[in-house]
């Protein structure tokens, strides 16, 4: 649906954390009307509407993704099933009743326990300030095929991870595990060692800010869901108040986590 250019620019001022759900009421509204273009007066009737009803639209969390299935170039792997087993997970943590004993009816969109998955380390939907990140990655390995010092991994390396001298080296530091350099290699000298998904913890904004911490590895999908099941039963039985994940995510707790996980991945 077609946009004003005051229409766009009101909905650039919304929260980010509410704005998807804004447009999408917005144009549903607006096409319910039998409108083919969004204006600013759409975008204001809605906003008041939307803001002013808001605990009813509260579910207790909230689970996003990026745009990787709409054909994204950097995506490394199909995620969608990953999603759907979040949202079962998710849903039978039953936190719209466990908000709803913490913070009363009065409940609002930041209450909510918020998931994201990127299906690269480009992390367009901002893993790293949700309670729990998930990014797709594929760890790159040397294999036994011989380099023919083509440089093409170096190229298109977005982080500089990859020399070349006699022999090819990934620096692990800087390698974001995003798997282009397997994508160009010509040779197969650089292979697939490991696929699946890295997880951070404990990310916010607001008054205190804090990035999420990630947890050493690469995480299968089991893994990932069971290590989601795990942060929101520490989450129920720390949480109080309405207090976010990483208010109550210690560095002990985040150790526990990493010695029960890690040592599996």
């Amino acid at each position: 649906m077609r946009w004003t250019t005051e229409a766009e620019a009101a909905l650039k001022k919304v929260p980010f954390f509410v704005r998807k759900k804004v447009k999408s009421r917005v144009e549903k509204e607006t096409t319910a009307e039998g409108k083919t273009m969004v204006d600013i007066k759409a975008v204001k009737t809605t906003q008041k509407r939307y803001l002013s009803g808001m605990t009813a639209e509260v579910k207790g969390y909230q689970l996003d993704t990026c745009f990787g299935s709409n054909g994204c170039p950097n995506r490394i792997g199909i995620s969608d099933d990953l999603l759907k087993r979040l949202e079962g997970v998710l849903q039978a943590a039953d936190l719209l009743s466990f908000l709803k004993d913490q913070v009363g009816d009065n409940l609002k969109f930041h209450h909510e326990f918020r998931v994201t998955v990127a299906d690269c380390p480009n992390a367009c939907s901002q893993p790293q300030i949700k309670d729990i990140g998930i990014i797709g990655a594929v760890m790159p390995a040397i294999t036994e095929e011989t380099c023919s010092q083509c440089a093409a991994c170096v190229e298109v390396c977005p982080d500089d991870a990859i020399t070349i001298n006699e022999t090819v080296a990934i620096d692990r530091d800087r390698c974001m595990a995003c798997g282009k350099c397997i994508l160009d290699c010509p040779t197969g000298t650089i292979g697939e060692k490991e696929k699946g998904y890295r997880v951070l913890l404990g990310g916010k904004l607001g008054r205190h800010p804090r990035l999420a911490r990630e947890l050493p590895g690469i995480f299968n999908e089991q893994e990932v869901l069971d290590i989601v099941d795990a942060c929101l039963v520490l989450y129920k039985k720390k949480s109080r108040g309405g207090k976010r994940f990483a208010a109550v995510l210690t560095d002990a707790d985040f150790d526990q986590l990493a010695e029960q996980f890690c040592q599996q991945s």
